[in-house]
C-alpha cells in the first residue's frame, strides 16, 4: 500500500531512502541492502538511477565506515567514467565526500583512478575461451584520462597525505614491459601528468618511469635492434618486389585527406625497442614541456627538473653498465643551455676524482665525460679545454703520487678510474682535435703539447694497453700527425706482450683475448630509435668515414716550419661538415665485432698502419 500510494520517482528503486536501508541493515535486516547491492551491480543500471543514488550516498557518507567497505567497493566499480557529464560530476562529488568522511576508504578510491589510467581492455570469449584481447581504441580515451585527473585532484583537495598513499599505488598498477606499446604509452604519460599537481611525487614518478625504461633498454641490446631491423628491411623489400603493385595502393591510402598516416618505416622491427623508443618521446616531450613556457625557456622550471633528473641519473643510470638509450634524457636537458652542461660535466667529474666512491663508479663518470664532451655538439670548444685541462692535469698528478711506488705497474684492478680518464682524454682527443686546432693551427698545436701527452703514454701505468684498441690507434694516429707522441714504439711492445686467456669448455679449448679490459663503453654511442632519435640528431655530433685520401693524410706527420698560411689550407682542406671531425668512430664494442652498416656513426674499427 505504501510503495502504491508514494509518488512516483524518476526510476525504478527498491525499499526506502538510502538512510533507511542503512539503518535496517545496521538492525539485521538485510533484504533491501541486498537489493541495493544488486541494482548498483547491475551492468545496465541507468544514468538517471545512478545520479539518484549517488546524490543520496553524498549526504549519508557518515555511514559509510569500514564495516560497509562491500559497498564502497561496488560503488568504486562502478563504469561511470563512460556516462553522461551529469554521472561523472555527481560521481565526483560523491568521491570528494567519501575521503574527506571516511579516510578509511582513501586507499580503494586510488586505486580505482589509477586502474584507469589505461585502455580497458576487449575480451571476446567462445567456447570459454579468449579468441582476443584488445586495448580498447575508445575515441574519448584523452577525455577519460582528463576526468580520471580531475578525480585525483578532487581526493588530494580533500586529504594532504593522498601523495604518500598514492606512490605505492602507481608502482603496484604500472604494467609489465611486455604489454602492448599502447597501454605502456598511456600509463607513462598519465604519469608524467600526475607530477604537475602533485609536484612532491615528480623525483619518485620519474625514478619509477627511468627504472622501467632501463629494463627495457638493457633487454635490447644494440645489436639486437640492428639485427631486427636488418631482417625486417631484408623480408620487406623481398616483399615489396613481388607486391610492388598492392603496397602502391597502400601508399595511396595512407594519405587520406592530406593527412599522412605514421608510417610502418618509422616502427621498430624489435617489440621490446618499440616500446622503448615510444616511452623516450614521450618523456623527451615532457622534459621539454617542463621547461619551456609559451615557447621560451623557464631557468626556474629548468633548474628544479635539472635537479630531479641529476638525482635519478646517480641512483639509477651510472650504476647501470651499458644501457644504451634511457641516459639521452641528460644529454637532452643539457642542451637547453650551455650552464646546465657544465653543471653537468662538474658533477661527473666530482664524482670521478672522489676516491670514496666506488671504483666502478669513478670509471663510469669518465666514460660519461668523455663520451659526452665527444658527442654534444652543443658543447664549445672553450668548455672541452677546459674539461681537457682538468682530466689531464689529475692525471700528471696521480702520475706523480704512483708511478715510482710499489704499485707503479700496469693493473686495471688498482687504477681503474686512471685508465677511464686517460681514455676519456684520447676519445675527446679523438673527437674534438679539428676543433682544437681550427683558427691558428700554431696556438692550437701548443696547447696540444702543453697537456705533455708524452709523460702520460710513457708512465710505468701504461695506459695504451689497457684502452680499447680502437680509441688507442686512433689517438696514436692523431698525435703522430702532429707530432705530439710517438705511440707506435708502446703499441707494439704492448702487443707482443698480451697474454691470449685460454678458456676450457665442453666444445673444447678457446682462445680469447680480452681487448677491453676495463670493460668500459661510450653511453652517447648513436642513438639508433627512430622516432626519438629526431630529438637527439641535431644535437648530436656523428663520424663521417674516412676516404682513402684521409687515411694517407692522417699518417703523414705535419712538417715543422711550415708557414701559418699553408696551415690554414691545410686545415680549410680537411675541414668535415657537423663541425666536428671526419674519422672512424671508435665503438664500445671489442675490435672484433663488426657494426652493421645501418649504425650511423660508429663504423666498424679501422686501424691505421704502423708507419715502417
Amino acid at each position: 500500500d505504501e510503495f502504491i500510494s508514494s509518488p512516483p520517482r524518476k526510476t525504478v528503486r527498491f525499499g526506502g531512502t538510502l538512510t533507511e536501508i542503512l539503518l535496517k541493515y545496521e538492525k539485521g535486516d538485510t533484504t533491501d541492502f541486498e537489493l541495493l547491492k544488486h541494482q548498483l551491480s547491475d551492468p545496465d543500471i541507468k544514468d538517471a538511477q545512478i545520479i539518484n543514488w549517488l546524490h543520496e550516498f553524498r549526504t549519508s557518507v557518515a555511514y559509510l565506515t569500514k564495516e560497509l567497505e562491500q559497498l564502497v567497493n561496488i560503488l568504486l566499480k562502478l563504469s561511470w567514467l563512460r556516462r553522461s557529464r551529469e554521472v561523472v560530476e555527481e560521481y565526483l562529488g560523491f568521491l570528494g565526500n567519501l575521503v574527506s568522511a571516511q579516510t578509511v576508504h582513501l586507499r580503494p578510491c586510488l586505486r580505482m583512478i589509477v586502474s584507469q589510467f589505461v585502455p580497458p581492455r576487449i575480451t571476446i570469449r567462445e567456447d570459454d575461451v579468449d579468441i582476443s584481447d584488445s586495448d580498447d581504441d575508445d575515441e574519448n580515451l584523452s577525455e577519460n584520462f582528463h576526468t580520471c585527473h580531475r578525480a585525483l585532484q578532487t581526493v588530494a583537495g580533500y586529504v594532504p597525505s593522498t601523495p604518500q598513499f598514492l606512490m605505492p599505488i602507481l608502482v603496484e598498477y604500472f604494467p609489465f614491459i611486455n604489454k602492448s606499446e599502447r597501454t605502456l604509452e598511456c600509463y607513462v604519460h598519465n604519469l608524467l601528468r600526475v607530477t604537475v599537481y602533485l609536484p612532491t611525487l615528480r623525483l619518485q614518478i620519474l625514478e619509477l618511469i627511468v627504472e622501467k625504461l632501463l629494463k627495457l633498454d638493457v633487454s635490447t641490446p644494440q645489436q639486437d635492434i640492428e639485427d631486427a631491423e636488418e631482417t625486417a628491411n631484408n623480408s620487406g623489400s623481398e616483399e615489396k618486389s613481388t607486391e610492388e603493385g598492392l603496397f602502391d595502393m597502400e601508399e595511396d591510402e595512407e594519405r587520406k585527406g592530406n593527412k599522412v598516416v605514421s608510417p610502418s618505416s618509422e616502427r621498430m622491427a624489435h617489440p621490446l625497442a618499440e616500446r622503448l623508443d615510444i616511452l623516450m618521446t614521450i618523456l623527451f616531450s615532457y622534459i621539454k614541456d617542463v621547461c619551456h613556457v609559451d615557447g621560451k625557456l623557464n631557468i626556474n622550471n629548468t633548474k628544479d627538473l635539472y635537479r630531479d633528473l641529476v638525482s635519478v641519473f646517480d641512483k639509477l643510470i651510472l650504476p647501470t653498465h651499458a644501457s644504451c638509450h634511457v641516459q639521452y634524457f641528460m644529454f637532452y636537458i643539457c642542451s637547453f643551455k650551455l650552464g646546465l652542461a657544465e653543471a653537468f660535466l662538474d658533477h661527473l667529474w666530482k664524482k670521478l676524482q672522489d676516491p670514496n666512491n666506488p671504483s666502478v663508479i669513478r670509471q663510469t663518470a669518465g666514460s660519461y665525460i668523455g663520451s659526452f664532451l665527444a658527442r654534444a655538439k652543443f658543447i664549445p670548444v672553450v668548455t672541452v679545454k677546459a674539461c681537457l685541462d682538468l682530466l689531464v692535469n689529475w692525471i700528471h698528478k696521480y702520475i706523480d703520487n704512483q708511478d715510482t711506488g710499489a704499485n707503479a705497474y700496469c693493473d686495471v684492478a688498482l687504477h681503474g678510474p686512471f685508465y677511464s680518464t686517460c681514455q676519456a682524454v684520447f676519445y675527446t682527443l679523438i673527437f674534438r682535435h679539428k676543433q682544437l686546432l681550427d683558427g691558428n693551427l700554431r696556438k692550437g698545436l701548443s696547447y696540444l703539447q702543453s697537456l705533455n701527452f708524452e709523460r702520460i703514454v710513457m708512465c710505468q701505468l701504461n695506459p695504451l694497453k689497457i684502452c680499447i684498441p680502437s680509441v688507442v690507434n686512433l689517438f696514436a694516429a692523431i698525435t703522430r700527425k702532429y707530432q705530439l707522441v710517438f705511440c707506435y714504439t708502446i703499441i707494439e711492445r704492448n702487443n707482443r706482450q698480451f697474454i691470449p686467456v685460454v678458456r676450457s669448455g665442453t666444445g673444447g679449448d678457446l682462445v680469447q683475448t680480452c681487448t677491453n679490459p676495463l670493460d668500459s663503453f661510450f653511453p652517447f654511442d648513436p642513438y639508433i630509435l627512430k622516432r626519438s632519435k629526431k630529438t637527439i640528431d641535431p644535437l648530436y655530433q656523428f663520424w663521417e668515414e674516412l676516404s682513402a685520401e684521409d687515411l694517407e693524410n692522417l699518417k703523414k706527420p705535419i712538417k715543422k716550419g711550415t708557414s701559418e698560411d699553408e696551415d690554414d689550407d691545410f686545415l680549410k682542406g680537411e675541414t668535415p661538415q657537423n663541425d666536428g671531425v671526419v674519422g672512424i668512430a671508435p665503438n664500445s664494442y671489442e675490435s672484433s665485432t663488426r657494426s652493421p652498416v645501418s649504425s650511423t656513426g660508429s663504423p666498424a674499427d679501422c686501424y691505421v698502419p704502423f708507419p715502417q
